[in-house]
């Protein structure tokens, strides 16, 4: 209507009736306006129109899609209903069966408590038999061992003759194996049957115990036997006992004695030492001149064979350096080769040590000689001095006598020691 008034006053001619210019303008602004406010309106018609129909279809398709959702609700709800009917029909079904399977498990419960009383009883019955079996066992060896020895013979060829065997065949251990298994094989039915009544050498209860005595008669007389045995091994015993004690004493004898010889020994060294200590500044530079001397000859023999300036005492040094060396040689050579080494030094030691021994009792019959030519000569000298000289000179000359017999005599104890 508005547009249809608009055109309207458009296509209508202008008034004869003019109007100001001033007023035209208003009026042309406010139609402006007017129209401004119709197209708007227009406008928003259209729009809201447009809505409309758009709303309305998204209504309908709504309510096709809630059509079709009440639908599957129906649906799930009858199949909803069915399960619950097949569950409680289930349930039902299940409880009838537990029912059912208590009753069956107690029931198989006693029938189990009952068979395990008379398992029970069955193991208490069968250990009473084992313990029967195996006194009757007992028994029954106790009387095969008492019995002769040919019967027993008798007795084993006969149950390997039951068996189907024969001394040969029992001999071969593969046979009696395959027979084993053969026996094993068969049915209870087919196998072997013991006899009843197994068969007894004494008939009588008098003859087992005639048999009893004659045993404890034989076990009396090996007791006396055994006992006679362990009197002489008491003897023996003793005897070597006595000869152990004799041997330990000839060994403690010989032990003494040794240790007589060592006393003796050093009492000897006691007296050269005092000896030694007795001697002179002179006896003392010869003693260590010939020190000197051996240690040089060591130096030359062990360290260095040329001649050196050097002093005795670093002639020692290198001596003992050599010795550590040797030693550290020593330890490191296997034990074999050093036992056979110990060995053969022990037995060169062995006849070193004869040899010194041959000697010393060679210097000491030597010292012997010399002492008596020396008394003698003291007398023809005594009695001839005693003529031409007085007794102080006498004196002089058998105190350097003895100092030269003493001096030669330390230098050979020197020499063998060395």
């Amino acid at each position: 209507t508005l547009c249809s008034d608009k055109r309207w006053r458009k296509e209508t001619p202008q008034s004869p009736f003019k109007v100001p210019e001033s007023n035209n303008i208003f009026l042309q602004s406010i139609s402006e306006k007017e129209d401004q406010k119709e197209v708007s309106v227009c406008l928003s018609l259209m729009t809201k129109r447009s809505e409309i129909l758009r709303m309305d279809k998204c209504i309908a398709k709504e309510e096709e899609k809630l059509k079709t959702l009440e639908k599957i609700i129906e649906r799930d709800n009858l199949k909803f209903e069915e399960f619950l009917r097949e569950n409680e029909k289930k349930s039902v079904e299940a409880r009838t069966l537990f029912e059912r399977e208590a009753k069956s498990k107690q029931n198989k419960n006693a029938e189990i408590k009952k068979l395990t009383a008379e398992i029970w009883t069955v193991q208490s019955e069968l250990t009473k038999f084992e313990e029967t079996l195996m006194d009757s066992k007992r028994y029954k060896e106790l009387l095969f061992k008492l019995s002769p020895p040919e019967w027993q013979e008798a007795q084993k060829l006969k149950a390997l003759k039951a068996n189907g065997l024969s001394p040969k065949e029992d001999s071969s251990i593969e046979e009696s194996s395959i027979r084993n298994a053969q026996l094993k094989s068969c049915p209870p039915s087919e196998r072997p049957q013991p006899p009843d009544e197994p068969e007894l050498y004494f008939t009588d209860p008098q003859q087992l115990l005639d048999q009893v005595t004659e045993l404890t008669e034989q076990n009396l007389s090996l007791i006396q036997a055994s006992a006679r045995a362990e009197g002489t091994l008491v003897e023996m015993r003793q005897l070597l006992e006595t000869k152990d004690e004799e041997q330990l004493k000839l060994q403690i004898n010989d032990m003494n004695e040794r240790v007589d010889k060592e006393k003796k020994r050093g009492a000897k060294l006691k007296q050269k030492v005092q000896l030694h200590v007795s001697l002179n500044t002179e006896d003392q530079d010869l003693m260590l001149e010939a020190l000197g001397e051996k240690v040089a000859a060591v130096h030359r023999c062990c360290v260095d064979d040329r001649m050196t300036n050097i002093s005795t005492l670093e002639k020692l040094t290198n001596i003992e350096k050599r010795m550590s060396v040797l030693l550290q040689d020593l330890e490191s050579i296997p034990e074999d080769s050093l036992e056979m080494m110990k060995k053969i030094k022990d037995s060169e030691r062995r006849s070193r040590y004869c040899l010194r021994e041959q000697q010393e009792k060679q210097k000491e019959r030597t010292k012997r000689y010399t002492e008596r030519s020396l008394a003698d000569s003291r007398k023809i000298v005594s009695h001839s001095l005693r003529k031409c000289f007085s007794a102080a000179f006498y004196t002089t000359v058998l105190s350097k006598l003895h100092i030269t017999t003493r001096r030669h005599h330390y230098l050979l104890v020197v020499n063998y020691k060395i």
